[in-house]
């Protein structure tokens, strides 16, 4: 049982007063980074020469525009949403579960998104051709995000009996789910053919490359959204800390919150795949860090594992893009490893919790 003295209130406001100052500090450290964002890139255009002739009244050349509207800026924008959608879920998923190693693929939404792009890379030759031509590019990004949605659905009704949610069933369905479309992905890959084995191979590590506006707005409505209600769910995930019956007995709607909190989840981290393909760590990393940082209160951790996620990935894409230029890394690789050994890392601090 928790004893509050009386420096309680005072530990509680400096951790408010951190957690302000801090999101204060990620807002400024996210225009640098999407300033970063729009100036680097291998064409040579520069953002800041681009600006001076804009204010001294002088028109832009063909391929400036090209450069800065259509490539850099749907890129820097589609950069800041994927890293907050999965940072944000990550933050939830942490909290409903009450287990720092949580991450968002653990309902299923990456493996079951993963396997739609598959289905569409490899077997969207089949489809009719007034298909094709209707769908064209948004074919992929379209398969991804509905099986992440499916496979979501999937889980949630294994795991739910009598209107209840068993976070622990999920959790194992979700690993079991996870080795089946493995095994399905693998089926589809062992009969692609080499061009799609190339495509399948940059689709899994995860780019900002294909970036474009019209990606961009497909897929922001469901991010902007699903990252709206994950605010909302701040003090109801501070309460479920305490443990579900006693969240239960201070008023919390236990079950509804968790069914939100799946669907916020599936939504953000579907639409962010879809778009992104396989971007891994981020929603581990972030949030375990902010926490550390200012502690576990979800009204400051969900807002600030955002800012901080898009500023991070917008760092990471900007080292993908310089490290080896003019060719480019993809940004998967680069979340890897610095995510990697952080994962190592929190797993090793908790491992007397977990009795590992």
């Amino acid at each position: 049982m928790t004893v509050l003295t009386q420096d309680a209130p005072q530990i509680l406001g400096d951790r408010q007063s951190n957690a302000r100052l801090l999101m204060g500090a990620l807002v400024v450290m996210l225009c640098i980074t999407s300033m970063a964002s729009l100036a680097v890139g291998a064409s040579g255009t520069s953002l800041w020469q681009s600006l001076l002739d804009l204010a001294m009244g002088r028109d832009l050349s063909l391929r400036d525009r090209v450069v800065l509207w259509d490539i850099r800026a749907p890129r820097t924008f589609m950069g800041i949403l994927v890293g907050a959608a999965l940072a944000m879920s990550g933050a939830v998923m942490q909290g409903l579960f009450r287990n720092p190693l949580a991450d968002p693929g653990i309902v299923g939404v990456s493996s079951g998104a993963g396997l739609g792009a598959i289905m569409a890379i490899v077997l969207g030759g089949l489809l009719p051709a007034a298909i094709t031509n209707q769908i064209g590019f948004y074919l992929v990004p379209l398969a991804a995000f509905f099986g992440g949605w499916a496979s979501t659905m999937l889980l949630y009704r294994v795991s739910t009996r009598k209107g209840r949610t068993s976070v622990a069933t999920m959790l194992l369905a979700g690993i079991a789910l996870g080795a089946l479309t493995g095994a399905l992905s693998g089926i589809l890959v062992y009969i692609a053919d080499d061009a799609q084995l190339r495509d399948l191979t940059f689709w899994g590590m995860g780019s900002l490359a294909g970036a474009t506006w019209a990606k961009l707005f497909a897929a922001a409505p469901l991010m902007f959204l699903s990252m709206a209600v994950a605010p909302f769910l701040a003090r109801s995930l501070n309460g479920l800390a305490l443990g579900e019956a006693a969240a239960s007995h201070i008023g919390i709607p236990v079950q509804r919150m968790k069914n939100i909190a799946i669907l916020t989840v599936a939504g953000a981290t579907g639409a962010a795949v879809a778009v992104s393909g396989g971007i891994g760590f981020v929603g581990i990393v972030v949030p375990h860090l902010l926490r550390l940082m200012v502690g576990p209160d979800h009204r400051y951790l969900l807002i600030n594992s955002g800012l901080l996620g898009a500023a991070l990935l917008l760092m990471a894409d900007v080292v993908s893009r310089t490290i080896i230029a003019p060719a480019e890394l993809p940004i998967g690789i680069v979340t890897a490893v610095l995510g990697g050994p952080f994962f190592l890392w929190i797993l090793l601090r908790q491992r007397g919790i977990l009795d590992l």
